[in-house]
């Protein structure tokens, strides 16, 4: 039997698309509000691997990713998950643009082996996490590079997306190597 331990903290990713700038600002901005400073930061890189978003987001969308400085309990990913739809709703109410969902939020995480999505769909590869959150693993780690899975989106596949995966990863062994996991805000 093997022995039982509780999982580390785990590193916060997000990424956000849209085609307006100031949307992706303010997606920043509240999610610093909650849960702390964005430690890393990708460039903004067009999202142009799919139209699937086109007809409820417009065309011409540009996607970020970010890594936040506390760490996180695992556990907190579909209250997380919860809070960013509720944001994006928000977001639409507050702001007159024409498309339905101007800004799209997708938060997960990073472990030392792994890439987490959070989302509300159901699919063959996806665990249930509670709260109508499934997770999956949307890169996995191996022989010092980031894997695709054959279900992993077409962006995440890109060398910029690893890059920055290798920055998060980085990052997260220097916080355990410190012992310092950081102030968990969830």
């Amino acid at each position: 039997m093997g022995e039982i331990r509780t999982h580390r903290p785990v590193l916060l990713v997000m990424a956000a698309f849209s085609r307006y700038p100031e949307a992706l600002d303010w997606g920043r901005a509240r999610a610093a509000a909650e849960f702390g400073p964005q430690v890393l930061e990708s460039p903004r890189m067009p999202f142009e691997q799919t139209k699937f978003y086109e007809r409820s987001m417009g065309s011409g969308l540009e996607k970020t990713l970010w890594a936040f400085k506390s760490l996180m309990d695992p556990l907190e990913l579909p209250t997380i998950k919860l809070a960013t739809n509720d944001w994006e709703q928000a977001y639409q109410r507050e702001h007159e643009w024409p498309e339905s969902r101007p800004l799209n939020l997708d938060p997960g995480y990073i472990t030392e082996a792994k890439l987490v999505l959070a989302t509300t769909k159901d699919r063959d590869h996806r665990l249930y996490l509670g709260n109508g959150i499934f997770g999956e693993v949307t890169l996995y780690y191996h022989a010092g590079n980031w894997c695709a899975r054959p279900w992993t989106y077409p962006d995440y596949q890109q060398p910029a997306y690893h890059e920055f995966f290798d920055q998060c990863r980085k990052y997260l062994r220097e916080q355990y190597h410190r012992g310092d996991c950081g102030e968990q805000k969830w």
